[in-house]
């Protein structure tokens, strides 16, 4: 009996929903649609264009195992490289047929009676407004919204009222006028320290208004030279045996940063502290600069002209937070006013509401966000009880804090993939975790997180309000490739077709 098609819909076509994509479609499975509700490929890359957007990953691992880039411009790539990237894989992987651009899935309600899922799926102008909506039906939904979608914007009392352009970093406004004027930048995160310095070049004066510091170190990036290039490309294995030096490199950090106590996490504490006490004067307090957290609680971040911008006359950091907005600046709790004509907002994502806000309803009519209430939480980051043939890339507990984040992403396309071929072969209704192995999987997450830097006390995007981890994975890379490597049918409930 040959293999039954599997109709399977893919939510992003951002560098998940491409992944998963090619992976299929290289395994033989033609029977799938990438919902997009933007007009292009590219995800996270897609939106993120501010000035000075780059990848904090080294651009020879920034690449699909299975459609390597030996020809990066630069160590660590800027977002037109990497955005040229994931269209070409678009383009080399034959995923374009399969695209639906400016389609949005806003719910996904299972039908245990049919075993399919029904979409409502919304079609969308060019404004991303609504014209149509309907519904479709498919036997897989493979979620590739990733945890880096949706722009947090603080609820600040009158940001209507003011006057000038006010925007998040991921929503960049190119009519902003920048050059010369005042502007004001909300928070100190990733997209903070590499948009900052360019502002920083451009405007009457800069004022950053950040809630306490981070740990920045130095971003060891440089351009490729012509022969370098030419080498990555033209020498057999070259590109890969730096890929994989890469790897190691950076899998080593989880022992020297992630894990509590970790030798490499005190050096940059006791040296950074004196480096940047000293970097303190009148208008530049040491409050502004040192941060009260390990190096790794919170994300460390890469740059190397973060401190020379703050040093700039041109540039104030305020500590003090913002009380209020007003017509022609904001006003922060120590009562002062500072004048502004243009607010950005580099505040990160709502990276806790995974899925949001798609509505899933599940076997037996559960909503997922009534499941998830107290925090997300799937087995292996990838499927959960009570929802069958519902898949997660870069789902709950599978973010990096040292190592790419995109050969995480090919690890779960591989175990995904091996649930579709199982349907597809032995034609099966549903594959579906059992509770008792999610169970074990939640407990053993949350006793490896507890002997990690996340677990002290500070704010980060990693954790819910309550303080409960759910983005990161406990483990090096390495131990997730090795536990998704094969499926584990024992830890499922596969049910037949009736």
């Amino acid at each position: 009996m040959s293999p039954r098609p599997v109709r399977v819909a893919i939510l992003g076509a951002g560098a998940g929903g491409l992944c998963m994509g090619a992976r299929l479609r290289r395994a033989g499975h033609t029977e799938f649609t990438v919902y997009e509700q933007s007009d292009g490929v590219g995800g996270t890359w897609r939106d993120n264009r501010y000035p000075g957007a780059a990848c904090d990953v080294p651009s020879m691992l920034y690449s699909f195992s299975f459609r390597p880039k030996r020809d990066w411009s630069r160590r660590f790539a800027e977002q037109p490289e990497i955005l040229d990237y994931l269209e070409h894989v678009a383009d080399a992987e034959g995923l374009r047929p399969h695209l639906r651009l400016r389609h949005r899935v806003v719910a996904a309600t299972y039908d245990e009676g049919r075993a399919v899922w029904r979409l409502e799926v919304e079609r969308l102008d060019e404004d991303r407004n609504v014209v149509e909506v309907r519904e479709e039906e498919v036997d897989v939904v493979v979620s590739a919204l990733g945890q880096l979608n949706r722009p947090h914007v603080p609820d600040l009392e009158g940001l209507d009222s003011f006057d000038g352009p006010a925007f998040h970093s991921a929503r960049w406004d190119d009519a902003a006028r920048i050059d010369g004027a005042r502007v004001g930048v909300v928070g100190n995160s990733a997209s903070a320290v590499q948009l900052v310095p360019r502002l920083a070049e451009r405007a009457g004066h800069l004022t950053v208004f950040q809630r306490s510091a981070n740990w920045v170190v130095p971003k060891r990036d440089r351009a490729y030279g012509p022969l370098a290039r030419a080498l990555w490309q033209r020498v057999p294995g070259l590109a890969r045996l730096e890929r994989w030096r890469t790897f190691w490199l950076l899998e080593s950090t989880w022992f020297g940063i992630i894990r509590r106590g970790g030798p490499l996490g005190r050096l940059i504490r006791s040296r950074g502290t004196a480096e940047l006490t000293r970097l303190a004067r009148g208008d530049l307090s040491v409050e502004a600069l040192v941060p009260e957290h390990d190096p790794g609680c919170n994300r460390l971040l890469l740059s190397n002209d973060w401190y020379p911008t703050l040093l700039r006359p041109d540039v104030s950091v305020e500590c003090s937070h913002i009380a209020r907005v007003v017509p022609d600046g904001v006003v922060t709790e120590d009562g002062r006013h500072h004048p502004l004509d243009v607010l950005v907002f580099a505040t990160g994502f709502r990276t806790t509401e995974f899925l949001a806000p798609l509505r899933v309803r599940g076997r037996d009519g559960t909503e997922l966000s009534e499941t998830w209430r107290e925090g997300a939480q799937a087995h292996l980051g990838v499927a959960l009880p009570g929802f069958p043939n519902l898949f997660l890339l870069y789902g709950p507990n599978t973010n990096l804090g040292h190592n790419s984040i995109l050969f995480m992403i090919e690890a779960q396309c591989r175990w995904v993939l091996q649930a579709v071929d199982d349907l597809a072969r032995h034609d099966l209704a549903s594959v579906e975790v059992r509770p008792s192995a999610m169970d074990r999987f939640a407990r053993r997450t949350e006793h490896d997180l507890a002997a990690t830097v996340w677990s002290e006390g500070c704010r980060s995007w990693y954790k819910t309000t309550d303080g409960r981890i759910t983005n990161n994975w406990p483990s090096t890379a390495t131990a997730y490739w090795w536990r998704t490597r094969r499926l584990d049918r024992s830890e499922l409930r596969r049910l037949g077709r009736v």
